[in-house]
């Protein structure tokens, strides 16, 4: 069972990946979600660089959240993105959400980088 709905996840992921493109000017905001953490990528697939990168298990998050699996770290994250994002001039995303349902960590990440300034 737990085989099959990864491989579905793996499905919807690659299925979504066919359309969504980060470029110079809108890079896409890949979520990665685990069941103890979150992690999170400012992408240009273009010249295939990672612009930002930022996960629950780095020193930023660890300290402010005990647990690294839970919407209160997903809150955190997603404004640490966005800040990370506007040092490096990018406002305008494309949000990759890896074939998972927009629900839970996944949309608490979102408001909270939305609230901070990333729009997608």
């Amino acid at each position: 069972m737990q085989k099959k709905r990864i491989r579905q996840r793996e499905i919807r992921h690659k299925r979504a990946r066919k359309k969504i493109i980060g470029t110079d000017q809108r890079p896409r905001l890949c979520v990665y979600r685990s069941l103890k953490n979150l992690s999170a990528q400012v992408i240009n697939d273009v010249d295939g660089k990672t612009i930002v990168s930022v996960s629950t298990f780095g020193k930023d998050v660890k300290n402010s959240a005990a647990c690294g699996g839970n919407v209160k770290a997903a809150v955190l994250l997603g404004k640490l993105v966005a800040e990370k994002a506007k040092e490096k001039d990018i406002t305008k995303v494309v949000f990759d959400k890896g074939g998972l349902l927009f629900h839970g960590r996944i949309k608490a990440f979102a408001d909270s980088a939305r609230k901070t300034g990333l729009m997608f």
